[in-house]
């Protein structure tokens, strides 16, 4: 199991783009996508734009398996934050570590965005000044 950094680099450019749900850590069982839209996304856009939105590739499946694409981020619209934690806590319990630090950094970005929407306009961290709220 290895890192998808095509993946990673797309969730990154997500949420620079604020296309996130930033949704808590219990939700990804009712956010996640179901096999049938799995299925459907595959048909519309094929496999290689849904290896988009799974952070690891196993090497031991064939391309052109789903089997291969493991620890979803998203919804094939939007990066979830209960996704990215998903995938967090379990890369760190399997001890797929370049995949954890991914996640890890996802995460801290999502946690940015949701500091920055509660943050009175004067406070916000400085980064965010001169930028749309979202």
């Amino acid at each position: 199991m290895r890192l998808n950094s095509r993946a990673y680099e797309h969730a990154q450019r997500l949420i620079e783009e604020r296309k996130v749900v930033l949704d808590e850590r219990d939700d990804w069982s009712e956010h996640q996508p179901s096999a049938q839209e799995e299925n459907r996304y595959i048909e519309e856009h094929g496999i290689d734009e849904y290896a988009r939105w799974y952070l690891g590739l196993d090497e031991g499946q064939d391309k052109h398996d789903k089997g291969r694409y493991k620890f979803p981020y998203g919804d094939f619209e939007n990066v979830h934050r209960c996704g990215v934690l998903a995938a967090e806590s379990r890369a760190g319990q399997y001890k797929h570590l370049d995949i954890e630090r991914a996640a890890a950094h996802l995460h801290g970005m999502l946690d940015a965005l949701m500091r920055m929407k509660t943050a009175p306009r004067g406070q916000r961290p400085s980064s965010a000044r001169g930028r749309p709220s979202p």
